[in-house]
């Protein structure tokens, strides 16, 4: 409860504040006494808790509602316009959406930040304070998340026509602690109380099947049937565009089964789970973001969550594009492209493509090939990965007998598909055994998902220049030489609201004073314009500033997250993004160890000509995954040295950031100076993480992987500190060390001596330490090029010390990777989405 104290020295109570405005439904309300009448309103007539209180967790829900009711409005306004125009719209299919926080995104959008302040204000709360009340949603983990998130706020901000289509997963990935053994995996409570956000349609429900037989009809069609059947209910996240009157919806599906599965006679008979065996399963469905898949039933699950969401969202787009025909002649479905764009985001949705022609081909008695060009001009597939265990493999058993019907279909693409091959390519038959989409390799026959998009899709797109050109001309090139137009670039990118209007305003504030314009939210390219007062002592000084400020939020968050006091007059440098071995925080930590047993060995007057730095990561290991688990064991044990030690806790400082997610990056990289995007090279489909860095004025330390090649062009080789293997020079090194001609850099020996000597604890890291040695075999040999690229990864931090010591010419550089970060903008990259792949216009709400 908020305490204010009056002049006279009497304490009043929020709850009393509040009780003195009135409770008065608004919902359109532009003025701040207008605005807090209608959060009263809702605390008051849309309760979600005991009355009389009214603290800091009622106001943020009554101040959600209040927003809500404004957001509805336009809901209805844009759906309504979309029925009206019936524009050709593009569906979004995503396993991850990773919004972050509503409130602020929606207040920002719809401009009207100070009001809600000021309304708050009047009833006694701090608008900072009551966002903080806000759970991130659990319906993501990495940049695939996160990416989908950014392109849903390009599309409504650019009145695209769209939808986003996901799972409503009830504890998401899992909420990470770091205890005296590492990381601890708990659920994720976003939806413990419940989410003010969404709207649930109960009148959006279809059935989903899973399991069955195929029946074969006297005519020869076939229909799935028995088996189970689960319904899915749609849930509503409204998106709203930035100044726009358009937004959009994120349809999130949740499975239910219905009252009739509930066996109350087997429940009256005391067996009560029997009684309720549907309702568990459909409740397993989208209770977790990826579940652990070991085992038999956790690959059922995961193969259930992706067909469940295929099934669904296509479903429903049927369903809408039959409403919009109603009334006319016909109901011609060679008009479904032209009115449907389907994107795949990764190879979760990919069972979108046998269901789309199970729909048509059996509900809606289309012949073969008419299916088949409806389907290869809708669908469309986004590659993420050339990492061969993301690259999805089923197991043909597995998919038989979960879905029959779709198997039959799989099976009947790939014939046509070979037959194609064979008729118009005989220089590829040698290839067909790569090429085609079953693997019928008799010990483990599979459906390769990724080659049932490449065959079905009418276009595949990477998500940087450096990953199309791999798909290109080594993942994809076969498929490249049938259809040489099907593949295209898409650089990704991000929302400048997000990750720096709202997450930085002071620096915002700066750029839109010096560039006499805001307009840069919406048009990023005019970032550019910064460039010609880089050197500008005034801008550089308002710059530092600006970064001081968030630093200092940033190390007030760290002391009250770790309990580690850190120094916002050091450098930080920051590495978070989710724990994998190739993205080689391992490198980062051991470096930080090598400075650290550096430090040590100087004298004290040798340790003041340093450069302090404090040394920041963050990120989830997957539960399952040992080694990266065993990486955020060795950074918190490290810290727990380093922080402690009086010698040299002044110029280093190790803390592992816990719990890794959008609100805490929204801390992280506006406070960020050097942020590491350190992957093997060409390991790294793009990243977007090193887009927010480089957006909010922070230096990289890179290797030539993914965007990173894209950021340096834009923002200058001057700007970027690069390092590491090439892409095209990683196979050859690889070959090196299994030939034993790998010749260690002293430092990379002595840095691992160091970990080995017990110097950071008890904690056996052998068998992390062992993944870096060794010629060959699994988790050996050194993969990933940690010890490669070491020596040339330290050379660069040297470069970063000196550089930091040059104030003015790191406040330029700086100033420069904002200025070069235009191109990295999700309107851009959603703009030529919609033009080039999906083919859609504009339709603004008047």
């Amino acid at each position: 409860m908020v305490l204010t104290e009056k002049s006279d020295g009497k304490i009043i109570t929020d709850s009393a504040i509040s009780s003195k405005i009135p409770a008065t439904a608004n919902p359109l309300a532009e003025e701040p006494s207008q605005i807090a009448s209608n959060i009263n309103y809702h605390a008051k007539f849309s309760p979600h808790f005991s009355p009389f209180k009214f603290e800091p967790e009622q106001a943020y829900y009554a101040t959600a509602d209040s927003v809500r009711d404004r957001l509805i409005q336009q809901w209805n306004e844009t759906y309504l316009h979309f029925h009206k125009e019936n524009p050709k719209q593009t569906y979004y299919l995503s396993m991850e959406y990773l919004q972050g926080r509503a409130l602020t995104n929606a207040i920002g959008n719809l401009n009207v930040q100070s009001a809600y302040a000021d309304a708050l204000n009047k009833l006694g709360h701090q608008l900072e304070e009551i966002t903080e009340q806000e759970k991130d949603a659990a319906l993501g983990n990495g940049g695939l998340g996160r990416l989908a998130s950014c392109f849903l706020d390009s599309m409504a901000t650019l009145n695209l026509p769209a939808w986003g289509y996901g799972l409503r997963y009830r504890y998401g990935l899992f909420k990470q602690r770091i205890a005296k053994d590492g990381q601890e995996e708990t659920a994720e409570d976003w939806l413990e109380k419940f989410s003010p956000w969404e709207v649930v349609r109960h009148d959006v429900v279809y059935p989903v099947r899973f399991f069955g037989r195929v029946h074969v009809n006297p005519d020869g069609s076939r229909k799935w049937v028995e088996g189970e059947v689960l319904q899915a209910l749609a849930y509503d996240v409204p998106i709203p565009g930035y100044k726009t009157k358009n937004t959009i919806s994120l349809r999130l599906w949740e499975a239910k089964a219905s009252a009739e599965d509930f066996n109350l006679f087997q429940f009256n008979d005391g067996q009560y789970e029997s009684a309720a065996q549907l309702h568990s399963r459909a409740q397993q469905i989208c209770a977790v973001l990826y579940p652990g898949d070991a085992t038999e039933e956790g690959k059922l699950l995961r193969l259930k969550q992706q067909f469940f969401l295929c099934s669904a969202s296509l479903q429903d787009i049927i369903c809408r594009f039959k409403e919009r025909k109603q009334g006319t002649d016909s109901l011609q479905w060679s008009e479904f492209p032209k009115k449907v764009a389907v994107q795949m985001n990764d190879t979760h949705p990919t069972l979108a493509i046998p269901e789309l022609m199970r729909l048509l081909l059996d509900e809606e008695g289309l012949a073969w090939d008419e299916a088949w060009e409806v389907t290869t001009r809708t669908v469309a597939y986004t590659n993420h990965t050339v990492l061969p265990e993301a690259l999805e493999k089923w197991s043909q058993t597995v998919m038989w007998k979960l879905l029959p019907r779709h198997m039959e279909i799989i099976e009947e693409i790939d014939k046509r598909f070979i037959a194609m091959v064979r008729a118009t390519r005989t220089d590829l038959e040698s290839k067909i055994p790569s090429l085609c989409v079953l693997d019928n390799n008799p010990k483990k026959p599979v459906v390769r998902m990724a080659n049932l998009c490449v065959v079905s899709a009418h276009t595949v797109n990477g998500v940087a220049q450096l990953h199309s050109d791999i798909l290109k001309n080594e993942l994809f090139v076969d498929y490249v030489s049938i259809w040489p137009t099907k593949f295209q670039n898409k650089t990704n990118g991000i929302t400048p609201r997000r990750w720096l209007r709202f997450c930085s305003p002071e620096l915002s504030n700066i750029i839109t004073k010096w560039l006499k314009t805001d307009e840069w939210v919406t048009n990023l390219d005019l970032l550019v314009g910064l460039r010609k007062f880089a050197d500008d002592s005034k801008l550089q000084e308002e710059w530092a500033s600006a970064k001081m400020a968030n630093k200092k939020r940033l190390a007030h968050y760290i002391e009250h997250v770790a309990g580690v006091k850190i120094d916002p007059n050091s450098l930080f440098d920051i590495q978070v993004k989710r724990i994998h071995e190739y993205k080689r925080q391992l490198l980062n930590i051991l470096g930080a160890v090598y400075r650290y047993k550096k430090l040590k060995e100087m004298s004290p007057e040798e340790r003041k000509k340093t450069t302090p730095r404090t040394i920041m990561i963050g990120g989830k290991a997957f539960a399952t995954y040992t080694n990266a688990k065993r990486i955020v064991k060795l950074v918190d044990d490290v810290g727990a040295v380093v922080n402690k030690d009086p010698d040299v806790n002044s110029y280093l400082k190790v803390v592992f950031v816990p719990n890794y997610n959008v609100s805490v990056a929204e801390i992280l990289i506006p406070g960020s100076e050097l942020s590491q995007h350190i992957s093997t090279a060409g390991m790294e489909a793009s990243g977007t993480s090193n887009m927010k860095f480089a957006l909010n004025g922070c230096l990289i330390i890179g290797t030539l992987d993914g965007a990173n090649v894209e950021i340096r062009e834009e923002i200058g080789e001057n700007n970027f500190f690069l390092f590491g293997a090439t892409a095209d020079e990683v196979p050859n090194l690889r070959k090196d060390r299994e030939n034993g001609l790998f010749k260690p850099d002293p430092r990379f020996e002595e840095a691992k001596q160091f970990v080995r000597s017990g110097a950071f604890g008890s904690y056996d890291y052998n068998p992390l330490l062992d993944s870096l040695e060794g010629n060959t075999g699994y988790g050996r040999g050194d993969y990933f090029l940690v010890g490669h690229d070491f020596a040339q990864y330290m050379d660069a931090q040297a470069k970063v010390d000196e550089a930091y010591k040059d104030r003015k010419r790191w406040l330029k550089m700086s100033i420069l990777s904002t200025a070069g970060s235009g191109k990295f903008s999700s309107d851009r990259t959603i703009a030529q989405y919609a033009k080039e792949i999906w083919n859609i216009e504009e339709c603004r709400v008047p």
